[in-house]
């Protein structure tokens, strides 16, 4: 019911935002036949960009739990309206002066968004969306009606304020439904307004696989940068300048939000190429921008074009073993860095522009591909599976595919590798600066769209994923070289080398290669590949230096770029094989250095989330099979064995290196598995095991015949000392689930004697990652407090002490105790009033440390301990 209530929040947000943004078009162009605007124009397109980050949250929101259109219509208007208010927004400052400005930077957007609105209403009519195919259809027609309206007068604005009043109505009808539906409590629902019949339609469609539901929305991206420049060359625009920068630099940052959503659905290929592509998006409104404040318009250096359209070229070789059509549709990409190459003003230039209108018509066939085979039951063919069928044949290279395909590093299973991009930005702002540039300017038309965007940026994203993957080496050197690239192209192209500051632009270079020289220490450790791809970048960094200083030898910085660039295209190649194929087909290589204890358990310790049912069940079978392994729990990780299983124990208590005096403790799911046993306890100790329970508190029992029952034999010495053994059943789903498929455990804390505890599975792998056989993931502890550690010993006479006062407070649990002693007959003599508390436990064997079985020094009962 709540999932329910969220995705229907999200659904009335989105469409409720589109009908306030229509209603705001439908009053500006009904007053446009005033001679003041009812709303003024810089007003009008604020209002439109708060409202297509409204539209963002609302389909990003909703894409977490199904594949809707409304992911796409949403999405779409909202970067129709992000570069509408911007327009409309230089449009009131005074920017667009000049006649057919305004008509100029609007069209090419108005084009793309009248086609891509036309797909989402066809798709959605065909799939049955009615209220969705109603809105992106009337805005569709919106747009067309403006594009006419801006060239032929006889096209009155009445027409494009109708038909946002349609969608102000249809928005209205929906918003109307949704509310009888609540008030009739889920019995009234208007036809076309009950999402839960939309939802079980959309879950009757067959999926395969972990499905990139946000690969349409950035093929519509590219349909928009491709406008820009196609409307100039087909006449339907007079001039390229700054009012179409908007729509260009909207595609591009929408698109490295695509790209990051694209990591997160695990499509690594197709979060590449968007990554590619807002690159070339945001060189195109730098382009434009750049004869702003210069005279000339800028040139591309032949070297790097070529480079980036090799890249293209791989990734859509790759590309092609998963969809045909997808590889078919990244050479139009590779053609179009060719056409740039041969062009020296690129982007101005008729034959670039030549190659965008073959973009914008594939995009639109490739976006009406991918949308309607979304919805539909039956698909249109793209070559699925075509050169996957044709490798099946081949015994040296083999596909990645199964449970395997996505595997977690270090646990996190959170997003997809994107070491494919950062890599692939190393080459590209490596490459970008083989080019020198005037004195004067040096590197003026390069450094901003090819060093910064490219190196930086989005070697930032690369980065910033990484670092979720839990790569923290990776994700660390890759966010430096970002600094790097950043800072030293924002120096270089604001002309910062002159003599009086090569002094401190030196300093600042040292520091970075100091910064750098602990990277490429660290990568001893990790692999070959990895050491050389930092060392070349040292390279760079000392030319860097020795150009600062004046002291630069001819050649050596172009030498230094290329053979960092020619190793980090060897990483680019390695990590798309490792992402596709089985195997090490281009190896990264062993550590230069192995050190004991440095990477245990990398190919034998299984990483799990532990949100997946499956993932408990197979740490289940390890147990069973006498396994050991490390799980979460109510406070911290901790390492278990089944009891069962005599070896697992020892084996268990091996792996710590314990002495006697630090014994492992008893954990349990539910007094049933004690049932058994239950007349060895006394009614009492029994009742407030049943009241105490789940719960961070270890209650210290005394030790007994009922010890046999758990089928531990002489494992049984390791676990509890001769007169008492910790139990306690963990408040936490997932362990007490676990429990239940394996039967009762023994635990200890995971990590090594005298060590920290374990809050998080990465600690659990780097501690004890080759003692274990598996990790249960699920990221950092809950809990910073300790768990409460009581004695239980004396329970009977009315005593309790406290070995350790935790995250459960001490009038809390004897609270408990006198609860459960009501329900017994008082014992002469002892009352029924609260019951003694030993304020200082004598320094008994069997106390026990942290709530997970090992010993720790007696506290008195209010010492504070923040350790879990």
């Amino acid at each position: 019911m709540a999932v329910r209530k969220a995705e229907s929040l999200h659904y009335s947000i989105g469409l409720l935002g589109i009908s306030a943004g229509s209603l705001l078009l439908a009053v500006h162009f009904y007053s446009i036949p005033r001679a003041a605007p009812v709303i003024p124009s810089t007003a009008l397109g604020v209002l439109l960009l708060i409202l297509s980050s409204l539209l963002a949250y609302a389909g990003i929101r909703r894409s977490q739990r199904d594949a809707s259109l409304f992911l796409s219509l949403c999405l779409t208007i909202s970067v129709f309206w992000c570069g509408y208010g911007v327009v409309f927004i230089l449009e009131g400052q005074g920017v667009l002066n000049d006649t057919g400005d305004f008509r100029n930077a609007l069209v090419p957007g108005l084009v793309t968004f009248t086609l891509a609105l036309l797909i989402v209403a066809v798709v959605g009519f065909l799939s049955r969306e009615v209220i969705l195919a109603l809105i992106a259809s009337a805005v569709s027609l919106a747009s067309a009606h403006e594009v006419a309206m801006r060239y032929s007068t006889s096209f009155g604005s009445s027409a494009v304020a109708c038909n946002y009043m349609i969608v102000c109505l249809v928005g209205g009808y929906f918003a109307l439904g949704r509310i009888v539906y609540f008030l009739s409590k889920e019995k009234i629902a208007l036809p076309g307004t009950d999402l839960a019949k939309n939802k079980a339609h959309e879950q009757l469609q067959p999926t395969s696989g972990s499905v990139n539901h946000f690969a349409v929305f950035g093929v519509i991206l590219n349909l928009l940068s491709a406008s820009v420049f196609g409307c100039r060359l087909l006449g339907v625009t007079s001039k390229l300048f700054i009012g179409q920068v908007p729509w260009l630099w909207a595609a591009g940052v929408y698109q490295i939000g695509v790209c990051v959503l694209s990591y997160r659905a695990m499509d690594v290929l197709m979060a590449t190429f968007f990554g590619f592509t807002s690159i070339l998006k945001f060189a195109g409104g730098y382009c434009l921008l750049y004869p702003v404040w210069q005279t000339e318009e800028p040139s591309f250096p032949t070297p790097f074009l070529v480079v980036f359209s090799i890249l293209f070229a791989v990734l859509a070789l790759f590309l092609t073993l998963k969809s045909l059509a997808d590889g078919l549709y990244l050479l139009f990409y590779v053609a179009y860095c060719i056409a740039l190459a041969c062009r020296p003003k690129g982007f101005f230039e008729g034959g670039p522009q030549g190659v965008d209108v073959a973009i914008f018509v594939a995009s639109a066939v490739m976006a009406l591909i991918h949308l309607y085979n979304v919805k539909a039951g039956t698909k249109i063919p793209i070559g699925q599976g075509v050169v996957k069928a044709l490798l099946a044949r081949s015994s040296f290279l083999k596909l990645r595919e199964g449970a395997d395909l996505h595997a977690p590093y270090l646990g996190y299973s959170k997003y997809a590798d994107a070491e494919v991009l950062g890599y692939a930005c190393s080459v590209l702002a490596s490459f970008a600066i083989t080019v020198t540039g005037d004195p004067q300017a040096p590197l003026a038309t390069v450094v901003i769209p090819w060093v910064v965007v490219a190196g930086g940026i989005l070697k930032f994203l690369g980065g910033s994923v990484a670092f979720a993957r839990g790569k923290t080496l990776e994700s660390s050197a890759f966010i430096l070289y970002a600094v790097m690239w950043i800072i030293w192209g924002l120096a270089r192209y604001g002309g910062l080398y002159g003599t009086t500051r090569s002094f401190h632009t030196a300093v600042g270079i040292i520091a970075f290669m100091l910064f750098n020289g602990f990277i490429v220490f660290c990568t001893l450790f990790l692999n070959i590949t990895w050491f050389f791809y930092s060392l070349t970048f040292l390279l760079i960094a000392v030319s860097f230096l020795l150009d600062a200083v004046g002291a630069l030898p001819v050649g050596y910085d172009i030498a230094a770029t290329i053979i960092f660039g020619l190793v980090s295209f060897y990483c680019f190649l390695s990590a798309l094989c490792s992402s596709v194929f089985e195997g090490s087909c281009l190896p990264m290589g062993r550590p230069l250095v192995q050190l004991s204890g440095v990477g245990g358990g990398m190919t034998k310790c299984l990483h799990l989330p532990a949100r997946k049912a499956s993932s408990v069940k197979r740490i289940a079978d390890i147990l069973k099979s006498g396994g050991t392994c490390g799980i979460p729990t109510d406070t911290v990780y901790v390492l278990v064995a089944a009891c069962n299983r005599p070896d697992a124990v020892e084996k268990a208590h091996r792996s710590k290196r314990q002495a006697q005096e630090r014994p492992m403790s008893l954990w349990i799911s539910s007094l049933k598995q004690l049932e058994p046993a239950k007349h060895l306890f006394s009614p009492l100790l029994w009742d407030f095991m049943e009241a105490a329970w789940p719960s961070p508190i270890s209650l210290v029992v005394p030790r007994g015949a009922w010890v046999d029952f758990l089928g531990m034999k002489d494992s049984a010495k390791y676990v509890g000392t001769p007169q008492s053994i910790a139990i306690r059943i963990p408040d936490c789903s997932v362990t007490t689930h676990l429990i239940d498929l394996v039967g009762p455990i023994v635990v200890t804390s995971a990590n090594p004697t005298g060590e920290a505890d374990t809050t998080h599975h990465n600690q659990v792998y780097a501690k004890l990652g080759d003692k274990v056989d598996a990790v249960l993931c699920d990221g950092p502890s809950p809990e910073n407090i300790a768990s409460t550690v009581v004695d239980c010993t004396k329970i009977d006479s009315g005593n309790i002490g406290f070995f350790r006062v935790g995250i459960i407070p001490k009038s809390q649990v004897l609270q408990i105790l006198e609860q459960v002693q009501k329900k017994h007959s008082p014992v002469p003599g002892s009352g029924t009033g609260t019951p003694k508390s030993q304020e200082e436990h004598p320094n008994h064997s069997h106390a026990v440390r942290n709530g997970v079985g090992t010993a720790a020094p007696v506290h008195s009962a209010g010492g504070n301990h923040t350790r879990l």
